[in-house]
């Protein structure tokens, strides 16, 4: 990738309920929310301000409500999300705390970050956090909301806060190593490290959602979250966990989407 993201000064990360369930499967895996908390807790140690936008919290639901996958009506996801909601953010906390790293809950819907009535309110509240040195853990708010889970997990929520808060880079983190010519489970599938062009991305050849069955998204929703932050000038990062600290120092794994001069 050989890309200098040293620069950066404010970090959107976004992480998938696939990565954060991992092989535990319907419940939260408290290995993977460590090493994420990890890795903010060093941006942190170098100045950076940083913002985690994260899924999960109708992962964190389904074992406790004794489901072992996610429901596909509507209600339930709800209650699973009313249930996984508290519990998600418990673990984030405790995560945290080894770095003495204050967080914050903030539950928004598309609403939220989309009506201008609401929007200056929402980056007023996010900016003021980040000002006192917390990282704001934002979920889109499943229990009341209904467009988010039915139209497209948290990829373009996380797109929509980069651009609101004008961060310099947004980070996706997936279940898989990065962007593929194809979908990466054929074989001859070759890794794409860096999109100087997102136009000339075909979304209908590379894949669809996570491998966990936990999650809503997918590559196409990726791309999507892409096109708004590069044309907003804005770069972006797609790696997945094991692979960030090294992405994040521009080593050659992961992809990177270069933003639009």
């Amino acid at each position: 990738m050989s890309v200098n993201l040293s620069a950066t000064k404010r970090i959107v990360i976004k992480v998938g309920s696939s990565t954060l369930t991992g092989k535990a499967g319907a419940n939260l895996d408290p290995t993977a929310i460590d090493q994420l908390v990890d890795v903010v807790g060093k941006l942190k140690t170098e100045g950076k301000e940083v913002i985690v936008v994260s899924s999960g919290a109708i992962a964190a639901g389904l074992a406790p409500l004794g489901l072992t996958q996610r429901p596909s009506d509507l209600t339930s996801q709800q209650a699973a999300a009313s249930v996984g909601q508290g519990l998600l953010m418990a673990r984030y906390t405790q995560s945290f705390n080894r770095f003495k790293i204050t967080t914050s809950q903030v539950l928004i819907t598309l609403d939220d970050i989309t009506k201008a009535v609401h929007v200056e309110n929402i980056k007023g509240v996010l900016n003021s956090l980040l000002k006192l040195g917390v990282v704001p853990i934002i979920n889109e708010n499943d229990t009341v909301g209904t467009e988010e889970i039915k139209f497209g997990d948290n990829d373009g929520l996380a797109a929509l806060v980069t651009k609101l808060v004008s961060a310099d880079l947004l980070v996706l983190i997936t279940d898989i190593d990065g962007l593929y010519d194809a979908n990466p489970a054929q074989p001859g599938a070759k890794p794409i490290n860096l999109v100087s062009d997102i136009s000339k991305i075909n979304s209908s050849t590379i894949g669809g959602a996570g491998s966990a069955g936990v999650g809503s998204g997918g590559m196409v929703t990726k791309i999507e979250a892409a096109k708004v932050v590069t044309e907003a000038g804005i770069g972006m990062l797609l790696t997945k966990l094991s692979d960030l600290p090294a992405a994040l120092t521009g080593e050659n794994v992961g992809t990177y989407f270069l933003p639009n001069s």
